[in-house]
């Protein structure tokens, strides 16, 4: 019987689609999601810009808050001047004015002293001249200065209280200028004088140099009179007639210069809030270095003809547009694309089931591939572990030799301690007992002064047998010596008093240079003393037979600039074959039971934790000569 045909065999295949129609439909989707980019663009960026003036209405409430705080706060000033009897006084008699005017003077300091922002009190004539002013005391005082052509003044003197920002012409300071007429009753209420406070703008600025977005206030002739980048102030937002500019820089700005950068805004215009290009030398001050748009909304002050006007970059609105159209963009073309890949999921799921006959039978084959793949590879795991079982209790075997050695050298050390303290501590302990004999013998002559400073000695002996219990700790590298200034004559002093008497024994004769406070060195000075000690301990037993017994002590400076503190002796020298040996641990030259060999050995390693050095060699008319290099304290010139 022939074979059934399977469902995979007989299902039908989808007819395929031809090549021009697929390039119709993806250009058709591609469009689609680029009109739904730009609507999306569009609308983000025109809820940005509407968000944009919101927020910048909010900023100009506060900026306006700022500054009318900052002017309602002295507007009081100039009326309550102009109330004042002991200045009406002043206006109206012109031959008592100069007796009058220190007692005014006075009172406008102290009421410019009860507010610290203000720059300057101070009261105007008729004509213009200043009378009286709260910075009388100054060297550059207002006093008799002549203001008559400031337009505050000419509105004032004319009856309307006037504000106005303005430069003085005597300290060269900006500030905010309030005016008020002064009325005399007794004149019908005519006008004797002009009160005005000047008060300063630094806080002001504080608060807008603080801001991060760019703002600015301009006057009624469009310039610039504060503003947040500083750099924008005396600029004008109109270009400005030469005329216009003399005329100000007159009246207004006593000689600054005016207009020389134009920053393109129409105010009038911003009041709607619209769009401006700063360019030039206007965006570089902004730090950007490149042309920008600015949304730029305006607001009167009111009681000014001044305009506010603060700047709100567009850059993150069309990042946020942008953003928002990539989104727009995304999740559109993310839907086209799951369309599509639902019908062709449909196709290839049709074709996969034509495959799965064959995949069934190549996974069969793999099963058993896999199978004898494992297998193997079981058995050279086994292999493996077996190999590292091996290796490990080798390192362990290792480790464990490794530490046994480890404690042998300990033992070793500690050996070398022993006796080497059991040598150091000879000489001090041969010391203590003739000292303390010698101080016996003084008291019982009553001579208590030298008993005294034997039993000082004594003492100090002590102590420094306490510090010879671990004399070998620099040999074994275990803790460092401690370093000081130390004046290289004491130790030198105090290892040859405690070997004198053993010296004048063997007829060894000193000769000594190290005189106090020359040599100053950085080294400990008792572990110092007690190299001393070893050295000249073995110059006078180098000595023993000689029929000239002279023992040297001379400092000079090295070549590096260390000390050099030579041991010399006039003994037979060192053999040739044991100057390469002689710092070694146990090694000695002289007979069997003289020495253990540990003093030059520890000598060398106490000098070493200075930073010096410790060299030997003979001398070339006989003996021996050992050489201490110590580091050189550098807080005083030795000689």
């Amino acid at each position: 019987m022939p074979p059934v045909p399977s469902p995979l065999e007989v299902s039908p295949t989808p007819p395929p689609v031809s090549t021009g129609r697929k390039r119709i439909e993806v250009a058709a989707l591609v469009c689609l999601v680029l009109l739904a980019g730009v609507a999306g663009y569009l609308f983000a960026e025109r809820s940005g810009i509407q968000s944009l003036r919101e927020n910048a209405g909010h900023r100009l409430d506060l900026l306006a808050a700022a500054i009318d705080n900052e002017v309602t706060r002295v507007t009081h000033i100039p009326g309550m001047l102009a109330l004042h009897p002991e200045i009406l006084d002043l206006l109206r008699d012109g031959e008592q004015r100069a007796a009058r005017q220190p007692a005014v003077n006075r009172y406008l300091e102290r009421l410019a002293a009860q507010h610290v922002d203000s720059l300057a009190v101070f009261v105007m004539d008729r004509r213009g001249r200043v009378v009286a002013s709260s910075d009388w005391i100054l060297t550059d005082n207002l006093l008799g200065a002549d203001l008559s052509r400031r337009p505050y003044f000419q509105a004032a003197i004319k009856g309307a209280p006037y504000r106005q920002y303005a430069v003085d012409g005597v300290r060269d300071e900006p500030g905010f200028f309030f005016a008020q007429p002064i009325r005399d009753e007794r004149q019908d209420w005519k006008i004797v004088g002009v009160a005005v406070m000047k008060a300063s703008i630094r806080a002001v600025e504080r608060q807008w140099l603080a801001n991060e977005a760019p703002a600015l206030i301009a006057d009624g002739n469009g310039v610039v009179l504060l503003s947040a980048p500083a750099t924008w102030r005396y600029a004008s937002l109109q270009p400005l007639s030469g005329e216009q500019v003399d005329e100000l820089v007159r009246a207004q700005f006593d000689g600054r210069k005016l207009g020389v950068m134009s920053l393109d805004i129409d105010a009038r215009a911003a009041l709607t809030g619209s769009v401006v290009h700063l360019s030039g030398r206007a965006a570089e001050a902004l730090g950007s270095g490149r042309d920008h748009d600015y949304l730029a909304v305006s607001r009167n002050l009111p009681g000014t003809a001044w305009h506010l006007i603060v700047f709100s970059s567009l850059q993150p609105v069309a990042r946020e547009a942008m953003q928002y159209a990539l989104l727009v963009v995304a999740a559109l073309a993310s839907l086209v694309l799951w369309l599509l890949y639902q019908r062709q999921r449909r196709r290839v799921i049709q074709a996969r089931l034509g495959l799965q006959a064959v995949l069934e039978s190549a996974n069969r084959d793999l099963e058993q591939k896999v199978a004898a793949r494992t297998e193997d590879l079981t058995r050279t795991v086994e292999t493996l572990e077996a190999e590292v079982h091996e290796r490990m209790q080798a390192e362990t075997t290792l480790r464990e030799a490794q530490e046994e050695l480890v404690q042998a050298g300990k033992l070793a050390v500690l050996g070398q301690l022993a006796t080497g303290i059991t040598h150091e501590l000879n000489q001090p302990l041969g010391a203590v007992r003739t000292l303390a004999g010698n101080s016996i013998e003084f008291l019982k002559r009553g001579d208590q002064q030298t008993a005294e400073k034997n039993l000082r000695i004594v003492c100090d002996l002590a102590d420094q047998m306490g510090g010879i219990i671990q004399p070998l700790k620099s040999f074994a590298r275990k803790a460092p010596a401690t370093a000081a200034r130390v004046d290289v004559a004491h130790p030198v002093g105090n290892a040859l008093f405690l070997l004198d008497q053993s010296l004048r024994r063997s007829g060894v004769r000193v000769s000594n240079d190290c005189a106090p406070e020359e040599w100053f060195a950085w080294c400990d000075a008792n572990r110092l003393q007690q190299v001393l000690i070893n050295l000249i301990g073995n110059a006078a037993d180098a000595m023993h037979a000689c029929p000239e017994r002279v023992l040297e002590i001379a400092p000079s400076r090295a070549a590096d600039g260390r000390i050099a503190l030579t041991v010399s002796d006039t003994g037979c020298g060192l053999p040739a074959d044991a100057l390469d040996r002689i710092f070694e641990p146990f090694f000695t030259t002289k007979g069997a039971g003289e020495g253990l060999g540990l003093g030059l050995a520890i000598s060398r390693d106490i000098v070493r934790d200075f930073g010096g050095e410790l060299l030997a060699e003979n001398r070339t008319e006989g003996g021996a000569r050992f050489i201490i290099l110590l580091p050189a304290d550098m807080g005083r010139a030795n000689s």
